[in-house]
């Protein structure tokens, strides 16, 4: 019976350090070579350690969305003056109403929210606030046609934040 024991690489950081500035040196030489300087910053590079004994780049790597499932009541507005305050189709962040945008006082502005019992996959994003008696558990959607939001109703529901 054979064992084979798989040591570590003891130069495996110098090898990773030696990947890095060969990466680096490549980024920089476009300057070197008239290359257009730009003002934005250099894209970040990630690197796949391949059987634990080479480095290779990963181009273009996408950061995963992380979710977060809160159990919440959903409701519904319009622009009207009564639902509102005195500029109905201005949002609390400053923005115009549009399909997609829903009021909630625990969320940042711009966070964006799927209620996918009710809605799929569709992507909400927090624009405005509700009155303070609502509460942070509550997500008011807005809808164009003021019939349209009362037969919406109350729906007890959860919606998943998406943070990337």
């Amino acid at each position: 019976m054979n064992i084979i024991v798989e040591k570590e690489d003891p130069y495996l950081w110098a090898k990773k350090i030696s990947v890095i500035l060969v990466i680096g040196g490549y980024i920089t030489s476009g300057l070197v070579f008239g290359a257009q300087v730009s003002s934005e910053p250099a894209p970040v590079l990630e690197l796949a350690s391949i059987q634990r004994n080479s480095l290779l780049p990963v181009s273009n790597p996408e950061a995963p969305i992380k979710v977060k499932k809160v159990k919440v009541v959903v409701t519904a507005y319009s622009s009207t003056t009564w639902q509102t305050d005195n500029t109905p189709f201005i949002t609390a962040s400053g923005k115009t109403v549009e399909q997609g945008i829903v009021a909630n006082n625990m969320l940042p502005f711009g966070t964006e929210i799927k209620i996918p019992e009710l809605y799929g996959d569709e992507i909400f994003v927090v624009e405005d606030r509700m009155n303070q008696k609502k509460g942070y558990y509550h997500v008011d959607i807005w809808f164009a046609d003021y019939e349209q939001a009362k037969n919406f109703g109350s729906k007890n529901t959860y919606i998943e934040i998406l943070e990337s």
